[in-house]
């Protein structure tokens, strides 16, 4: 089975192919190799051009058509508003027409499944700007992946209260920019029992939605592309400004 993962809803937009769950070929944007590995790039990627031009690199480098897939697998959020805006309506245009099914996956569940070679507590973050993070906990064992708490929007103070009370002192690995951006803080917080990863994570988030998304196609479990929407967890400024909330 032939799924092309696409992920625009964090800083570095990626698609891959994975087939039968061997990731076959990746494109990152230029550029997002250290976002990749947690930490924003210099300035600010435009999903809008990129990630077209990474599909048709991809198809082109395996020498296949979207013919030729079996379905479309996309992060659903959290995450970027526009990134997620951009992702949707890519896969929906992608789509359009064709007899391809689709599969939303969670950003936060991509993040954590990217980590190979460990097994343990994986607590994944993304930064939410405004002192606030999207996060969610989950456990590691072998090749499986489970998960420990819904994806949340928190302050940084908040990712005490999703842990501790489900780690029971047991370190956990933190990943996604939010840990770069609140490390020191999860440091002081959790001292030892805070692990980050190093170097670059051996998947990327288009690849980790491919994979995560293979048994849903194969049970027949996809998504309805026309109801479909992105998971913002909270309201944009804009929401915010007309409620009179800002």
């Amino acid at each position: 089975m032939r799924i092309i993962g696409i992920d625009t809803a964090t800083t570095t937009a990626s698609v891959a192919l994975v087939d039968n769950g061997l990731v076959v070929s990746e494109k990152i944007s230029p550029g997002g190799a250290a976002a990749n590995n947690g930490h924003r790039p210099n300035g600010k990627s435009n999903h809008a051009e990129t990630i077209l031009p990474l599909l048709q690199s991809l198809l082109e480098s395996t020498g296949l058509s979207l013919q030729d897939i079996n379905g479309l697998a996309f992060s659903i959020g959290p995450g970027s508003f526009t990134g997620l805006r951009i992702g949707l309506s890519t896969v929906k245009g992608l789509v359009y027409g064709s007899r391809l099914s689709v599969v939303g996956v969670s950003t936060l569940l991509a993040q954590a499944a990217r980590v190979t070679h460990y097994n343990g507590l994986i607590c994944a973050l993304l930064d939410a700007r405004k002192n606030e993070v999207y996060a969610a906990l989950f456990e590691k064992e072998g090749d499986a992946l489970h998960r420990l708490s819904q994806d949340s929007v928190t302050s940084a103070a908040g990712i005490i209260e999703i842990i501790r009370p489900l780690a029971n002192d047991a370190p956990c690995l933190m990943v996604g920019d939010g840990a770069s951006v609140h490390k020191q803080w999860l440091l002081q917080q959790f001292g030892g029992g805070a692990l980050f990863q190093t170097g670059d994570f051996s998947l990327s988030a288009a690849a980790a939605i491919a994979r995560l998304s293979e048994h849903r196609f194969r049970s027949n479990d996809v998504d309805n592309l026309g109801s479909l929407t992105p998971v913002y967890l909270r309201r944009s400024e804009a929401e915010l400004k007309r409620a009179g909330c800002l």
